[in-house]
Order: structure tokens, then C-alpha cells, then sequence
């Protein structure tokens, strides 16, 4: 079976960080390509956030090499901030503002005009249908609600890569597959989605995955691909065999 993904997004060669005697990320090695939903897995301390925020443009590499959006890590990267979104998992939204504003804000620091922010802010409220709440504060909304928000102040500015930290965590099974259907929007519109999460459920919809322990990349394939080759049913099966291997 091909794939429909041909150029790379993200590049990662040998890429090692340390803290000390510490190494967090140990020779990672992977790509992304455009358009697809790239699952970032691990159990927490495996050194997934550490790698995002080098991704990201938040941290230096201690070595190896690392390409974001076809941008250098270690020297681009204020250009690489701009052609990503990014949503942790306590939604990064600011609760004492209302919904009009916070979009406008974070439309703001990604440098778009007044005139695209009016017609992208009108576009979102009639598409999520809260037109008639864009003046409440995000303080009076439902988690689910902001959590969908802010994954859309995310890719407000429609940019080449949004990172997902553990995005709906805490949130009911079925505001997670309406979340789940936002990303697959995303992704259908030439987002690029790499995602991090704790059910292994989720790793289901991604097109590929990487799983990793203890800094290291200890598998990436297609979820169907992995359930294979570890000759199991789910992907939580795979996660298990793969953390009771290095335990």
C-alpha cells in the first residue's frame, strides 16, 4: 500500500539532548510528512516534550540534526514559530478573556491583518456555531469547549504544522472524537498534525506512529503495521509490550 504523504515536513537526524549526565532524547532519528497525523507516544519521562519543544523552536539540540517547516533548529528558528500552531494540554487560553478576544490576541502575535482576522474570527463563530457566545469568557465554558477553541486559536493563522500535547486530556469519549474529527479537518486542509496523547485508542487514528521509552524510538510504523508485528489486536497491547520489554 503507498502512501499518499511524499514531502517531508519534519526531518530528525541523530538528534540528541542532555541535561547534564541526563540525556533525555537519545539519537532520535524519524520524519514527517505534509498532511499527515503523526503520533508522538510514550509513557511520561520517555523525553516527548523534550523533543517538542525542540521542534518547536524552544530548545536547542544538545546534537544532531533537525529541519522544521524546511527550517533550521538551531538557527531559523523565529521562522519556524511562525509556520506552527501549538496546543498543551491546559488548552493555552486566557481564561480572563472572552472568546472574541483571545482569538483576536493570539491572531494577533502570529502578525495576521485586521482585515483576515475579522473575516477568519467570522468564519470560526458561524463553523462552530457560537456566534451568539463570542463575548463570554473562556473561564465560563465547558472543558470540551475550550479545549475545541483551543485547537482552533491554533490553527487560526492556518499553519504548515500544529503540535498537540496531549490535547484532550480529561475530556468525556465523545467530545474526543468530535476533537478527534477537528484534527482530521485539519489534516484534510494540509495541516500537518503531530500529536502526543495518553489513550492508545487515539493512536489508532493516527497515520503513523512512533512510540517512545526512555528516550529512545523503540518503534514507528503504520498502527496496523505495529499491531503485526508485535502480534497483538491494539495499539495499547503494543504500548505494554514495548514498556514491560525495557522494564
Amino acid at each position: 500500500m503507498k502512501t499518499k504523504f511524499n514531502n517531508s515536513i519534519i526531518k530528525v537526524e541523530d538528534l540528541v539532548k542532555k541535561f547534564g549526565n541526563f540525556t533525555a532524547n537519545d539519537h532520535l532519528t524519524f520524519e514527517v510528512k505534509e498532511g499527515e497525523i503523526f503520533g508522538f507516544l510514550g509513557a511520561n519521562g520517555a523525553g516527548k516534550t523534550t523533543a517538542i519543544k525542540i521542534l518547536c523552536g524552544l530548545s536547542v539540540p544538545t546534537s544532531g540534526k533537525v529541519e522544521v517547516a524546511g527550517y533550521d533548529v538551531y538557527r531559523q528558528t523565529n521562522q519556524i514559530k511562525r509556520n506552527i500552531g501549538y496546543m498543551s494540554q491546559k488548552f493555552s487560553l486566557y481564561e480572563n478573556l472572552t472568546i472574541k478576544e483571545n482569538i483576536r490576541f493570539f491572531a494577533g502575535i502570529y502578525g495576521m491583518s485586521r482585515k483576515d482576522i475579522r473575516i477568519r474570527l467570522e468564519e470560526l463563530l458561524d463553523r462552530l456555531k457560537i456566534e451568539n457566545l463570542k463575548n463570554e469568557l473562556i473561564a465560563s465554558l465547558p472543558l470540551g469547549w475550550k479545549q475545541k477553541l483551543a485547537f482552533s486559536v491554533a490553527i487560526f493563522h492556518k499553519p504548515k504544522i500544529v503540535f498537540l500535547d496531549e490535547p484532550t486530556g480529561g475530556v468525556d469519549p465523545i467530545t474526543r472524537r468530535q476533537f478527534w474529527d477537528m484534527i482530521y479537518e485539519a489534516a484534510n486542509n494540509g495541516i500537518t498534525v503531530f500529536v502526543t496523547t495518553h489513550y492508545m485508542d487515539e493512536a489508532e487514528y493516527c497515520n503513523r506512529v512512533s512510540i517512545m521509552v526512555d528516550g529512545r524510538i523503540e518503534a514507528l510504523d503504520r498502527p496496523q503495521e505495529l499491531k503485526k508485528t508485535y502480534h497483538v489486536d491494539s495499539m495499547n497491547e503494543v504500548f505494554l509490550k514495548l514498556a514491560r520489554v525495557k522494564n
